[in-house]
């Protein structure tokens, strides 16, 4: 055993927070303390980073009108990508899209947009041949920050249906930046016992056998 591991109760709190953690909808219109923001928020800022570039950058939205407009661009978006789906797959697919509740924005109580930094092409370390570990970096910060907000007791939703670009000029992002993320934040009645998508039944989860390859790509088919 490691003496660098944690006690049994720490190890089995961490574990805890990862399997319970999940991508929220449904939230109460009830404020998130400024503490607890902040101390989720220092949680996502200890997140790695490839070259310690850092570059997450989070916009708090506390101006009701931009909220809406926020909002407005996430259903536009939804009606394209149902189309989207209908095109893909079929109607009948289209319209079980349509049903699902794909984001809380007017009722979460703290609303966060995710964005990659601008003049990004001066951080070249991890970068040269896979440019979009900065993408990979902002993830790592926005799981932090979810599994703080779990721990917190608070839920927090992923909101990725939106155009960057109509998006960016709403929020006056640089060009050379991007949003990548709108984050609903806040209290909830309940969590999900199992990822929204599975309960709906929108999608099955695949297990972990089917992830796991060794020393060569190997489908399992």
């Amino acid at each position: 055993m490691s003496a660098h591991r944690y006690s049994d109760a720490e190890l089995a709190a961490v574990y805890r927070v990862i399997a319970e953690r999940r991508d929220m909808r449904h939230f109460l219109p009830k404020p998130v303390a400024p503490d607890v923001l902040e101390r989720i928020l220092q949680a996502a800022h200890q997140a790695p980073s490839v070259g310690l570039m850092q570059p997450w950058r989070f916009i708090r939205i506390t101006d009701k009108n931009t909220r809406k407009a926020i909002h407005q661009l996430v259903d536009e978006e939804r009606i394209q990508t149902a189309q989207a789906i209908g095109e893909y797959e079929n109607t009948t697919r289209m319209a079980e899209f349509l049903r699902l509740k794909v984001e809380g924005i007017l009722d979460c109580g703290e609303l966060l947009v995710a964005t990659l930094c601008d003049k990004r092409e001066a951080d070249i370390f991890g970068r040269r041949t896979i440019p979009e570990m900065d993408i990979a970096s902002v993830s790592c910060a926005i799981q932090n920050l979810w599994l703080a907000a779990r721990a917190e007791g608070l839920g927090m939703g992923w909101v990725s249906i939106f155009d960057p670009i109509k998006l960016g000029a709403l929020l006056q992002i640089p060009s050379d930046a991007k949003p990548i993320a709108v984050l609903c934040l806040g209290h909830v009645n309940t969590f999900y016992k199992e990822p929204m998508l599975i309960e709906t039944g929108w999608k099955q989860a695949k297990p972990l056998s089917e992830m796991v390859m060794e020393n060569t790509w190997d489908p399992h088919e």
